[in-house]
This record gives structure tokens, C-alpha cells and sequence, in this order.
């Protein structure tokens, strides 16, 4: 049994708007143990609806379409929808007087543009739709069922849990539970950590476990389908225990959790506090930390140095030093985290500078090119080089910088 979704819209085939709903669809029927097998994104355009939904109804047991239902001249869903079924349109009485009293509730006139939300093409039911204007559309086309909901995604998803779940549900989609647990990693690169998880990864295996990257974190994802949800959560869990004994200190958590919710968890443990230095991330290691809640009580404060003046002036950095190495150097990476240390009284501080690109580079300091510094307050100082490569554009170094410096953080509090 597999499922397709439709998503329709010139906004996003145009790059304008990103499909957000596909993405969030795919995951609720997958909760629901129903793989989506194909996701289509077609234009506002009355012969591509015909011919996306044709096929998706000749390939897909379940046919879910998101946009094209509101009252305008673009959204033809329930046109194409009539001429796949080779059926006409016909006003729904029971929709059209939930759309007249939506629009009295709100104290306007109905305009007449929108009784063409009430149409259904004959022999469809209406989704109900208590949040907007637009009725979604249950019907069969061949062998297929399917499901025409808004694109507006607030009432997108009121529909799916109130009006599609239930109806899937009697129809005999749904035949179990699946659960899903994501497990996130930093420090190795995806071919790195997958080389160490064939057997994990492997194809047929029973909980199925998926790995994708983002932004140099890797996940893996462990999903199992069972008779009920609570038998597929156990399912789940010797897997998820066997990728923490396997991976141990690369692992940094679960769920959303990425590298700087890692080390606020770890400065939480500590009860410590850091704060940073920046040339190279231009603040981005701030950043990353204070979108955590609650980082108030561990973070103390940055400097942004991103001249060299800066770098003496606020972070005390010694001009020779600066003049003899260079402002991207270990030596002037490990005199940033001291001055950063020192100035916010910190447990801990880290430092970055490095080659963000693309140009300034050099065959002896080429873009990508990035150290970091990292000063305890009892005393230790180390640097480490990193080599993220010219070819990265330039967001990409600064955020794996960033990331790689949190990281180390990460892992000096858990030695300590």
C-alpha cells in the first residue's frame, strides 16, 4: 500500500514558497505505518492537474493533494478532479451553508466567487473544514482513494487528524502503529558513520534505519511498525542502544537536539559557564547558543573581533602576535579564548578565526582554513586546525566552524 502527495501551487514550483506540506504529510501517514512512495509539486495550470492526478491515482492506493481548493480562477483541483472521474461538478447544500455561516460569523458578505469552494464532483464527500472556507474532497478515482485538502497548512492539518485519519482508519489504510526515533550525531563525516553501520543500514532490516546529514550533523533515523504503538517503541529500543554503544561521545542526543543544545546540556551538568571569541563565524557561535532557552544561566557573553584591532584592543591579543602569525593562526586563536576567558570570568571560552572566503585565501592559509582556541579556567589552552575546504561556500565554513567549536566545548566539559 503506498501513498502519493500533490502538492499545487505556481509559488512553489516557481521557488517562491517552500512545500512544507508535503514533508509534514509524509511523516503523519508514515506514523500511521502508510509509506508515501512519490511526492509531485505541479503549477497552477488545469491540464498538469489532470495529468499529475491521472497518474498518481493509477500508481498510489492513497492520493493525498494539498492547495488549489480556494475560491479563485487558479485553484482547480475540483475541476480536475471532475474531469479525471469523468464526472460533473455539483454544489454541496451542507457546504455551502457551512461557508455562508463562516463568512456571517465573521460579520462580511459571502462573495459569490467563493460558492465554488461548495462544488464536488458527483459522487464525492465533503472534508469538513471548521477553520477556513474551503471544504476538502474524499472520493475514489479507479482504485485509488483520495484526498483533496487545503494548502493553507493551519487548516490543512485540522482536517487531516479530524477528517482524513478517521476515514483512512475505516477504509483499512492503517493497519498499525509506527514509531520513530531520530538519534543525532557531530564529529565524523556521513560516509564515516555509515561505514561503521552496514549492518544497521542494511536493506530489510527490521527496525529500519535511515542516516542523512545536515549541515555536518548526522542522524539516524530508526522506525518500526507494529501492531500497536507501544510494541513499536520497544521495537525501537535495542537499536537506538546499540548506535549509542557504537558511537558514544559522537552522539548528541535525540530529536531536534544538534550540537548547541548538546553543550548547554553538558554546561547544565557542569554547572559552567562559557563565553566566546569570534573573527571568522562573525558571531555565529553566539548565536547558535543563545536561540537555546534557558542558556542565560552558563552563557556569559561573546566578542565579534573580526579586525585585528579588535582583537587587541577588546580581547587583549598582543599586536606582535598578531603581526608575527597572522590573525589566522593557532597562536592567535589560543590568545582570543585566554582574553575571552579572562574578561568574562568563564569556566570555559572558545575562539574562532579563521578563511571564510572566497576570497583572502592563500596557498599557505587557503579558504576554509579555520582554528579554534579553547581556554579553561584551570588553565589548560589548546587550538585545533580545521580544513573545511575551499570549495564550501562561504556560509557553509562559518557554520561548521561554529558547529566543530560548540562541539569542542561539548566534549572538553565531559572530561572534566
Amino acid at each position: 500500500m503506498r501513498a502519493e502527495i500533490v502538492s499545487i501551487g505556481t509559488e512553489i514550483t516557481s521557488g517562491q514558497s517552500l512545500d512544507t506540506n508535503s514533508r509534514w504529510l509524509s511523516q503523519e501517514l508514515a506514523a500511521l505505518g502508510v509509506t508515501t512512495a512519490f511526492h509531485t509539486t505541479i503549477s497552477d495550470d488545469l491540464a498538469d492537474h489532470v495529468l499529475a492526478i491521472r497518474a498518481a491515482t493509477d500508481r498510489a492506493s492513497l492520493v493525498i493533494t494539498s492547495g488549489g481548493l480556494g475560491p479563485t480562477q487558479d485553484d482547480l483541483v475540483r475541476e480536475a478532479l471532475a474531469l479525471v472521474a469523468d464526472v460533473p461538478l455539483e454544489e454541496d447544500a451542507e457546504s455551502l451553508a457551512a461557508i455562508i455561516a463562516l463568512f456571517a460569523r465573521r460579520s462580511r458578505p459571502m462573495p459569490e466567487r467563493n460558492r465554488t469552494q461548495a462544488l464536488l464532483p458527483r459522487g464525492a464527500g465533503a472534508l469538513a473544514n471548521r477553520v477556513g472556507t474551503a471544504p476538502g474532497v474524499w472520493m475514489r478515482i479507479g482504485q485509488s482513494t483520495l484526498a483533496a485538502l487545503p494548502g493553507v497548512p493551519s487548516e490543512m492539518k485540522v482536517m487531516f487528524h479530524e477528517q482524513v485519519v478517521p476515514r483512512l482508519r475505516e477504509a483499512g489504510f492503517v493497519k498499525g502503529a509506527t514509531a520513530f526515533q531520530k538519534i543525532n550525531l557531530f564529529g565524523k563525516g556521513e560516509s564515516d558513520i555509515e561505514a561503521l553501520a552496514l549492518d544497521l543500514t542494511a536493506r530489510g532490516r527490521d527496525p529500519e534505519v535511515g542516516i542523512t546529514a545536515s549541515e555536518a550533523t548526522i542522524s539516524f533515523r530508526i522506525a518500526a511498525t507494529r501492531a500497536t504503538e507501544a510494541e513499536a517503541k520497544a521495537a525501537i529500543l535495542p537499536t537506538a542502544e546499540l548506535i549509542r554503544e557504537r558511537f558514544g561521545e559522537l552522539i548528541l542526543g535525540d530529536g531536534d537536539v544538534d550540537v548547541a543544545q548538546a553543550l548547554v546540556t553538558a554546561l547544565d551538568r557542569a554547572s559552567a559557564t562559557i563565553a566566546t571569541a569570534e573573527s571568522c563565524t562573525g558571531g555565529l557561535i553566539s548565536a547558535m547558543l543563545t536561540a537555546i532557552p534557558g542558556v542565560s544561566r552558563f552563557f556569559l557573553g561573546g566578542v565579534t573581533s573580526y579586525s585585528n584591532e579588535a582583537k587587541s584592543s577588546l580581547l587583549g591579543v598582543p599586536r606582535d602576535l598578531i603581526e608575527a602569525h597572522g590573525a589566522v593562526s593557532p597562536e592567535v586563536a589560543a590568545a582570543m579564548a585566554v582574553g575571552a576567558r579572562d574578561r568574562f570570568d568563564a569556566d570555559l571560552a572558545i575562539s574562532s578565526t579563521g578563511v571564510a572566503g572566497p576570497g583572502g585565501g592563500s596557498p599557505q592559509k587557503p579558504v576554509g582554513l579555520v582554528y579554534l582556541g579553547l581556554a579553561t579556567r584551570a588553565g589548560l589552552v589548546e587550538t585545533r586546525k580545521l580544513e573545511l575546504g575551499p570549495e564550501q561556500p562561504r556560509d557553509v565554513i562559518q557554520k561548521r566552524g561554529a558547529k566543530h567549536a560548540l562541539n569542542w566545548a561539548r566534549l572538553a566539559l565531559a572530561t572534566t
